[in-house]
């Protein structure tokens, strides 16, 4: 165990959400440590669905190649439903193939990559960014808080050493039994214990079998039961099995592959498939939801925060999209750019998210035959918090919209994609953003006296002109039908990819980009 005694940020759990955010941070400068107790990545898939909103993250992250080279490929995403593998009347429904999803929403479409090789992407690059803040087989054993940080007590879980680290934040990513959450006595409000499953990991030659109905998920109808997750849908899979905890003795069944195999054998009505069992994992059908999500110094993200119904793919997501919104509020924090009111603006904005996603994955796990995955549904995310300046006559939005109206280019909504053809590099607006405040504007000239201000400050923000992008009158027209902007307008971008502020009219004087970001950053003055 070697790492410095004192850090910025503490992050504790090291899966996907985990490491989200420490690249995050790392994008962003701050210095920062990660520990998680397992002595490495998953072994089993757990989640594989990466949403849209997250591939969106990751490919502004540079990783959005990598991930779907690990995934399935786009051909594969469909939805089984039959009594078994070999239903001759089973129904194949697909996510990205039907004519209603024909419309470009973003440049980024989601994808199904088991959380093992997820990991393994995320973990690599996490290592390339902190080389020295990284740390497996180490658990939090306490902390305590005071006016200045946090002072924890961490264990190297194979020799049982121990060493004191020092950090201004603590940041509890380390799932739904939380060690940070605990230890911080924030409550956790919700039914538990909605259903139980074993999962079990094995190999079987099945790929000729589904060659004509291959799915990302094989859901049972009656009489079968559960349902099979592809992981490359010819040898490797996971067969999630419903059961009773009160009638079967799941540690008995876990050490007995025999049976397990026997249980795969039968939902996938196969009686001479060959089976070999590679590892098994209960879970429990949970929707919880933490009743704060920052005691002061200490802030809760993914499964710590929320615990969501897996019946949507929406969990894991949630969570990247949690440090997403996290990482940069942080930095500017850590930084002197903002006030520590800012992170008052991470509950406000995430945690509704976070209700109404447990609440659709609810009533999707009571409706197991018929809802259909929502791949786009976190594009849709609508924030109202002190980090965003809103019309005040603009209409109450709930955080997201099902029904997933068109992006309007209002304040607090994920910036719209709008496809741009001729920078070599650039193919979406998306691309525009960076690490930082992004202004994108038609008419860049009329903004760069506001830039130079901003900067003059101390708080940079890059200006970005569609004019070279946006080549054609009918670009235009999409432009300003996506972000509502006339041709002298802008719009201010947050680095999480969100507006925080839009102009529809030329700025009044030079000062006037400037009073906006403050007040967006809880009306604090830069240091440099």
């Amino acid at each position: 165990m070697r790492f410095p005694t004192a850090t910025s940020v503490l992050v504790i759990g090291g899966g996907p959400v985990g490491l989200t955010l420490s690249l995050l941070l790392s994008e962003h400068g701050v210095r920062h440590l990660l520990v998680e107790a397992h002595p490495g990545t998953s072994h089993h898939p757990k989640a594989r669905g990466v949403s849209a909103r997250s591939m969106e993250i990751f490919r502004r992250c540079g990783l959005e190649a990598d991930i779907r080279q690990a995934g399935l490929p786009a051909s594969h995403v469909y939805f089984y439903r039959g009594r078994n593998l070999v239903d001759p009347d089973f129904v194949r429904t697909g996510v990205a193939h039907e004519p209603q999803e024909g419309s470009e929403r973003t440049p980024s479409p989601g994808l199904i990559c088991p959380q093992d090789a997820l990991e393994t992407v995320l973990l690599r690059r996490a290592r390339e960014l902190a080389p020295d803040g990284i740390s497996f087989s180490t658990r939090l054993l306490s902390f305590t808080e005071d006016s200045q940080g946090v002072h924890a007590e961490l264990e190297d879980r194979a020799t049982g050493a121990r060493q004191s680290v020092r950090a201004d934040w603590l940041v509890g990513c380390d799932g739904a039994a939380s060690t940070v959450r605990t230890g911080a006595g924030i409550a956790m409000t919700g039914p538990t214990g909605l259903g139980h499953f074993l999962s079990v990991r094995f190999e079987a030659p099945l790929g000729d079998v589904v060659a004509d109905r291959a799915s990302a998920s094989y859901f049972l109808t009656e009489p079968g039961r559960g349902g099979f997750l592809a992981i490359d849908n010819d040898r490797h899979w996971i067969y999630q099995h419903p059961f009773d905890p009160q009638r079967v003795d799941t540690t008995r069944l876990l050490s007995d592959h025999r049976q397990l195999a026997q249980l795969v054998r039968d939902a996938a009505g196969l009686p001479d498939l060959e089976v070999t069992v590679q590892d098994t994992m209960t879970w429990r059908l949970d929707a919880r939801l933490a009743e704060t999500y920052r005691r002061s110094r200490i802030l809760l993200v993914g499964d710590a925060a929320h615990v969501i119904p897996p019946t949507g793919g929406h969990g894991m997501n949630t969570g990247i999209g949690d440090a997403d919104n996290l990482a940069w509020k942080l930095a500017a924090v850590i930084s002197g750019a903002a006030g520590e009111a800012l992170l008052d603006s991470y509950q406000a904005e995430r945690r509704p998210l976070a209700r109404q996603v447990i609440d659709l994955s609810l009533a999707n796990s009571r409706a197991r035959t018929s809802y259909r995955i929502d791949d786009e549904l976190l594009l849709t995310a609508a924030y109202r918090s002190t980090a965003v300046i809103t019309d005040p006559d603009a209409p109450d939005r709930p955080p997201l919209d099902p029904a997933r109206e068109h992006p309007d280019g209002e304040p607090g909504g994920r910036a719209p994609h709008l496809r741009l053809t001729t920078v070599p590099g650039i193919s979406s607006t998306l691309d525009l953003l960076g690490n930082g405040f992004t202004l994108l504007t038609p008419a860049s000239t009329t903004w760069q006296r506001q830039t130079a201000t901003a900067e003059a400050a101390g708080l940079p923000v890059a200006l970005r002109p569609l004019a070279a992008g946006v080549s054609s009158a009918a670009h235009s027209a999409q432009w300003a039908r996506l972000f509502g902007d006339p041709a002298a307008g802008a719009v201010l971008v947050r680095p999480d990819g969100h507006i925080a502020w839009r102009a529809p009219h030329p700025p009044a004087d030079d000062a006037e980009l400037l009073r906006a970001l403050r007040r967006i950053l809880s009306a604090q003055p830069a240091r440099r």
